[in-house]
């Protein structure tokens, strides 16, 4: 398997805003380049296994470590990039460097460029909840998703000039949007 490593500088600071003692505060640039190779390893390894081949990039941003597997056959990876497939293997990759660190992992998997499909999915799922204010109702709620889709949510509720809340718990938190 061909593996390259890349390492950015962008944004490699925490996350703006962050608490003391919360993941992205306390996790250094250094800290988050070692989870970023602890997961590329774990990684290569199913690649490995699976027999796929795939290139491994690793970014530092906004506090987190992010991993992406790519190849320029887009068939090659047709089955891992399916985003509930996705979100398993980040699960898997985090649990895999808590083990070796013993740290809490906010680690973003990307399997090819399965995140921006993903973006665009909730892209579309947000403005159909807009479509619903407009036709009068008094807030939309979205099915239940992880925390960095939630995040994202937020994001493009921003962008489009309205505003939106979390609400439940675990597995059954999701996001309510209303007109400011």
């Amino acid at each position: 398997m061909m593996t390259t490593t890349e390492k950015h500088a962008a944004d490699r600071a925490p996350a703006p805003g962050s608490a003391p003692g919360t993941a992205s505060a306390s996790a250094s640039v250094e800290q988050l380049e070692q989870e970023g190779d602890i997961a590329a390893d774990y990684l290569e390894g199913l690649l490995d296994i699976a027999d796929i081949d795939g290139d491994l990039a690793l970014d530092v941003r906004s506090g987190r470590a992010y991993v992406s597997v790519e190849n320029d056959d887009v068939e090659s990876l047709r089955l891992l990039s399916d985003p509930d497939t996705v979100q398993a293997l980040q699960e898997l990759t985090r649990i895999a460097v808590q083990t070796k660190t013993g740290r809490f992992s906010r680690l973003i998997l990307d399997v090819g460029g399965s995140r921006d499909a993903r973006q665009h999915q909730l892209e579309k799922l947000v403005d159909r909840a807009i479509a619903r204010l407009d036709e009068g109702a008094s807030q939309a709620s979205l099915p239940a998703m992880s925390s960095y889709e939630r995040k994202l949510v937020h994001d493009i509720v921003a962008e489009r000039g309205l505003v939106s809340e979390s609400y439940g718990e675990g597995a059954d938190r999701h996001t309510v949007i209303r007109r400011g």
